[in-house]
């Protein structure tokens, strides 16, 4: 299958807009901020659903405790913030009240990896695909643009278990079909070949279609 970019746009929004949609279809979903609702897009969501938002500030273990708690009342709660607060800052309360308790709790993620480089190494982290893997029962998701990490979203809403969905700032290519089904704990072969696998994952899938190109221009036939 040959993909096309649809056009520059950020990961980010993908989740912003389908939390849009969770809080018009689900009265289940609940979203929890620290203090970054516009960096993760939830304007939208906090304007047509007050009282399902709740702000913590700069308190992420709080977060993580919080949101755990909601899940016995049988909400499904959507912590927010950025990857390294997500993770490296309050790894022991996702670790203690999420991961071996089997909470529902939904970790979203934005301004992962390296991308965000003007913010500095105090705001980047590399390491939290791994630390959150090493947790049982935690579901990593690394959705690769818009159309994916929306899809992403609502998927997870509709999935019983703690979940890593991790995501970023920058705009970049959008070029899965917008109907393409997103299943849970499945890869997808986004081009047959023979000669050597390349293997992706977030931002760079489409960085690694550009690569398999090069080499289909030189005769390898990439997959």
């Amino acid at each position: 299958m040959n993909y096309t970019d649809q056009g520059q746009k950020d990961t980010r929004s993908g989740f912003g807009d389908a939390m849009t949609e969770l809080g018009r279809s689900n009265p289940k979903v609940v979203a929890l901020c620290a203090d970054l609702i516009g960096s993760l897009k939830l304007e939208t969501f906090i304007e047509e659903n007050p009282s399902r938002f709740f702000q913590v500030g700069i308190a992420e273990a709080n977060m993580i405790g919080i949101a755990a708690g909601l899940t016995i009342g049988g909400k499904i709660p959507f912590t927010t913030t950025f990857a390294n607060f997500s993770t490296g800052r309050v790894y022991d309360q996702i670790r203690q009240s999420v991961a071996y308790s089997d909470k529902n709790v939904k970790i979203c993620a934005s301004h992962a990896g390296i991308t965000l480089g003007e913010d500095g190494a105090t705001h980047q982290i590399l390491e939290d695909i791994g630390l959150m893997k090493m947790l049982p029962g935690m579901t990593v998701i690394n959705p690769c643009d818009y159309n994916q990490t929306k899809a992403a979203t609502l998927a997870i809403a509709d999935y019983h278990g703690p979940v890593y969905l991790r995501f970023g700032r920058p705009k970049v290519a959008n070029f899965t079909p917008v109907d393409q089904p997103f299943e849970i704990g499945k890869a997808l072969m986004l081009q047959e070949g023979s000669d050597v696998t390349i293997a992706a994952t977030g931002h760079l899938v489409w960085e690694a279609l550009l690569a398999a190109e090069v080499l289909n221009q030189k005769e390898f036939r990439p997959r």
